[in-house]
C-alpha cells in the first residue's frame, strides 16, 4: 500500500467511491418510499421530508464546504465528509422512527456536502495537465453508474429485504473510501500555503439565502405554492432567499481581498462562468426527464419500480462507457466541441424518447434514444468539469468545485420545481379536455359519476390512474363501475401522454440553450497538444530565474 500512495489513479478510486454514494443517495431513497410508510406508520409528508432534507442540506452548504477544503486541505475535508457520511447512514438504517430517520438525513446530507467538492478538486491537484481530462472522464462516469444504480439496486433492496438496507449497502463503500484516503492521499496534497479566514457572515448570509430559495422551490408544489402550515407563503419564502442573495453578492463585493466564501476572480474567466450556467441546464434537464419518464413507465406502462429502474439502464451504461473515452480525448483536443456534441446529443434523443412514447411501447423501443442520450451525458460531465476548472488556481479549487456543484444541485431543485408544476397543471388540463370526449362514450345518468370519480382525485392527477371507486346511482347495473373504472384509467392514460409529449419541449430545450453557451467558451487544450494554453495561472506565470 506505501508504494501506491499518492498514486493519482489510486486516489481517484477513493474519490470516485465518495461521489457515488452522494449521488446514489439522492435516487435510491424514492424505491423505498411504500415501505417506508407501512414499516415507519409515516404520512407522505413526513416521507417527503427523508428525501428532501438531504438535497436540501446538500444544495445549501456545498458551497461554503468547499471554500473550508481551500482553508483547511480538501484531504482533511474529503475524510470527515466520508466518516460523517458513513455514520449518518448507518444511524438512518437504525432508525426507530421517522423524526430521527429525518434528522439522520440532514447529517448525511451534510457529510456528502463536505464531501462532494474536494473530489474535484483533489483531482485537479493530483493530476498533471495532461492526464486531468480523463480523470475527469472517469470521475463524470460516476453519474451515470449511480443514476443506474439507485433505483435498480434499490428496488432489489427493498424487494429482497427492507427499506433499512438502502442505507446500510453504503457501509462497505464508505470504509474502503475512508481507508483508500487516509492511506494513499499524502498529508501535504492541497495543504493550504498560509492560513485563511473563513467568511463567517458570507457563511451566513449564503446559507440562509440558499436555504429559504432551496426549500421554496422543492416544498412549493406540495404547499400549492401558498401558505406553509399557515405561517408564511412560499412566494415571501422565495423573496426573502433572493434578497439575503442579493446581500449576500454586495457583501462579497466588499470582501474581496478578504478571503470572500465566493472569490469572484472566478467568474473573471468566461468558461467558469458559463460552465456554472449549463452545469444547471444539464441538471434541470436530467432532473425533468427522469420525473416524467419514470412516471410514464410505471404509471402509464404498469411497470415495478424494479422494471423501471432495469429500464433506464442502456442509458447509464453507454454513459459509463463513453465518458472515459471522452475524457481522453479531451486531453488530446480539449472540451468545447465534445462538450456540445454530447449537449446536442442529450438534446436529440430526449425529445426523441419522451415525444414517441406511447401506450403500449417497451424496453426496446426506448432503446436508440437512451444510447443517443448516454452517449450525450458520457461526453458532458468530464468535459464540462474541465472547462470549468481550466483557469483555475489550485489555492482555488475547492471554491471554484463548491461553486459548480451548488450551480448544478440547485439546478436539480428548480427542474424539479418547474416540471412538477408543468406537469401537474398540463396533466389536469389534459384530463378535463379527455374526461368531456371519454364521457360521451356513458349513459346520461351516469356520466356525474365519472366526472365525479375524476374531481374526488384530486382533478383525476393520481399516478397509475385514478385509484377511488366512483359513487354510482341507485338501480345502476353491475358492469357499469367497471366500465368507469376503465374509462378513467383510460382518461390518465391519454392526458398523461399527451402532457409527457408536451414536457419534451423543456429538458430539449435546455440542452440545447447549453450547447449554444458552450460555443463562446474557449476551448481547453492542453499544453503541449496543439499548442494550447496552459492549463492554470499558476502554469501560465513566468519561473523566478535561478540564483
Amino acid at each position: 500500500m506505501a508504494a501506491l500512495r499518492g498514486n493519482p489513479w489510486m486516489i481517484l478510486i477513493a474519490l470516485c467511491i465518495g461521489f457515488f454514494m452522494t449521488l446514489l443517495d439522492l435516487t435510491i431513497v424514492n424505491i423505498a418510499i411504500p415501505d417506508m410508510i407501512t414499516h415507519l406508520d409515516a404520512a407522505l409528508d413526513e416521507i417527503l421530508w427523508v428525501v428532501n432534507a438531504y438535497a436540501l442540506v446538500l444544495a445549501v452548504l456545498i458551497i461554503t464546504a468547499g471554500r473550508l477544503g481551500d482553508l483547511y486541505g480538501p484531504r482533511r475535508m474529503f475524510i470527515i465528509g466520508v466518516a460523517l457520511f458513513t455514520t449518518a447512514s448507518t444511524l438512518c438504517g437504525l432508525s426507530p422512527g421517522i423524526g430521527f430517520l429525518i434528522a439522520a438525513r440532514v447529517v448525511q446530507g451534510m457529510g456528502a456536502a463536505i464531501m462532494v467538492p474536494q473530489s474535484m478538486a483533489l483531482i485537479i491537484r493530483v493530476f498533471p495537465a495532461q492526464h486531468r481530462g480523463a480523470a475527469l472522464g472517469v470521475w463524470g462516469s460516476v453519474a451515470g453508474l449511480a443514476t443506474v444504480a439507485g433505483p435498480t439496486l434499490g428496488g432489489l433492496l427493498v424487494t429482497a429485504l427492507d427499506w433499512r438496507f438502502i442505507f446500510f449497502v453504503n457501509l462497505p463503500f464508505g470504509v474502503v473510501a475512508l481507508v483508500l484516503a487516509v492511506l494513499l492521499i499524502p498529508r501535504e496534497t492541497g495543504e493550504p500555503q498560509r492560513r485563511q479566514r473563513l467568511d463567517w457572515s458570507g457563511v451566513l448570509l449564503a446559507t440562509l439565502a440558499l436555504s429559504l430559495l432551496a426549500f421554496g422551490l422543492v416544498e412549493g408544489e406540495r404547499f400549492h405554492w401558498g401558505t406553509v402550515y399557515g405561517v408564511v407563503s412560499i412566494p415571501v419564502i422565495l423573496t426573502a432567499g433572493g434578497l439575503l442573495f442579493v446581500a449576500l453578492l454586495f457583501q462579497q463585493r466588499a470582501r474581496q481581498g478578504h478571503d470572500p466564501l465566493i472569490p469572484f476572480a472566478l467568474f473573471a474567466d468566461r468558461n467558469f462562468g458559463l460552465m456554472n450556467i449549463t452545469a444547471a441546464l444539464l441538471s434541470m434537464s436530467l432532473l425533468s426527464f427522469s420525473l416524467v419518464f419514470v412516471i410514464y413507465l410505471q404509471s402509464v406502462l404498469g411497470m415495478s419500480a424494479l422494471q423501471a429502474g432495469l429500464t433506464l439502464i442502456p442509458t447509464s451504461l453507454v454513459s459509463m462507457v463513453t465518458a472515459p473515452i471522452a475524457g481522453r480525448q479531451v486531453d488530446r483536443y480539449g472540451g468545447k466541441y465534445i462538450l456540445f456534441a454530447g449537449f446536442s446529443a442529450f438534446a436529440i434523443g430526449v425529445g426523441w424518447l419522451l415525444l414517441t412514447g406511447g401506450p403500449d411501447s417497451s424496453w426496446h423501443n426506448f432503446l436508440a434514444p437512451q444510447i443517443l442520450m448516454g452517449l450525450g451525458t458520457g461526453c458532458a460531465f468530464g468535459p464540462m468539469s474541465s472547462l470549468a476548472m481550466y483557469n483555475v488556481r489550485s489555492q482555488l479549487a475547492g471554491a471554484a468545485s463548491g461553486m459548480l456543484n451548488t450551480t448544478r444541485q440547485l439546478g436539480s431543485v428548480l427542474g424539479g420545481a418547474i416540471v412538477g408544476a408543468l406537469l401537474q397543471v398540463g396533466l389536469s388540463n389534459q384530463m378535463g379536455a379527455q374526461a368531456a370526449q371519454q364521457a360521451r362514450q356513458l349513459p346520461p345518468e351516469l356520466r356525474k359519476a365519472f366526472t365525479d370519480g375524476l374531481d374526488r382525485t384530486g382533478g383525476g392527477v393520481q399516478l397509475g390512474g385514478p385509484a377511488t371507486p366512483p359513487v354510482l346511482p341507485p338501480g345502476t347495473g353491475p358492469g357499469a363501475a367497471e366500465q368507469i373504472s376503465r374509462l378513467m384509467s383510460s382518461v390518465f392514460r391519454d392526458a398523461y401522454l399527451d402532457t409527457m409529449h408536451l414536457l419534451a419541449v423543456f429538458p430539449a430545450a435546455a440542452m440545447v440553450a447549453a450547447a449554444v453557451l458552450t460555443l463562446f467558451t474557449r476551448n481547453n487544450t492542453p499544453r503541449g497538444a496543439r499548442g494550447g494554453a496552459p492549463r492554470t495561472t499558476e502554469e501560465a506565470a513566468p519561473r523566478a530565474p535561478r540564483k
